[in-house]
């Protein structure tokens, strides 16, 4: 069948339509885009150099081959368009994966280098946390000792060196 046989196509609603049929479709209030065709004499050597399709001087039947002649080169190029615009895509997606991966790597390097700063914080940390709590022991052993003297002793000058202490 011709592409312009095409356009005159009917389908047929049956006598008794059922709920599941489809109502009838006209195909002819439809204009046939291949008659109203036109490619620039230009282009006929852009589309396809070899090519023995597109004539001039043709009949109604070389008419036809043309067009679908025409129609087989867009889809042609369509197609390598089509495969072009995906391998770029691919290659889009890549790049944008590598960054990813940088970013990663970059991350975690970030991320050991600050893990490693917090374990060193934290070791010192419990060291004058413990250097902290000796001080402090030693600090109330020193002020019992000292109480205990003042207590002991008749002098009086261990406790105005108490008050002189406690003064400073």
């Amino acid at each position: 069948m011709q592409p312009s046989e095409i356009s005159g196509l009917q389908y047929m609603v049956p006598s008794n339509p059922s709920p599941y049929s489809a109502p009838a479709f006209d195909l002819s209030r439809f204009s046939n885009p291949l008659h109203n065709l036109y490619i620039p004499p230009q282009l006929h050597e852009i589309i396809s150099p070899h090519s023995s399709c597109i004539n001039s001087n043709s009949t109604s039947d070389e008419a036809d081959e043309q067009q679908l002649c025409v129609i087989n080169e867009r889809k042609q190029r369509r197609m390598i368009s089509n495969r072009e615009s995906a391998r770029r895509s691919r290659m889009r997606k890549q790049r944008h994966l590598d960054e990813l991966w940088s970013q990663v790597v970059w991350l975690r390097n970030e991320n050991h280098q600050l893990i490693d700063k917090l374990n060193h914080v934290s070791e010192s940390h419990d060291k004058v946390v413990q250097e902290n709590a000796q001080l402090k022991e030693e600090a109330s052993q020193l002020r019992q000792l000292f109480s205990d003297m003042q207590l002991s002793s008749p002098y009086s000058t261990l406790r105005d060196l108490e008050h002189a202490l406690a003064d400073d």
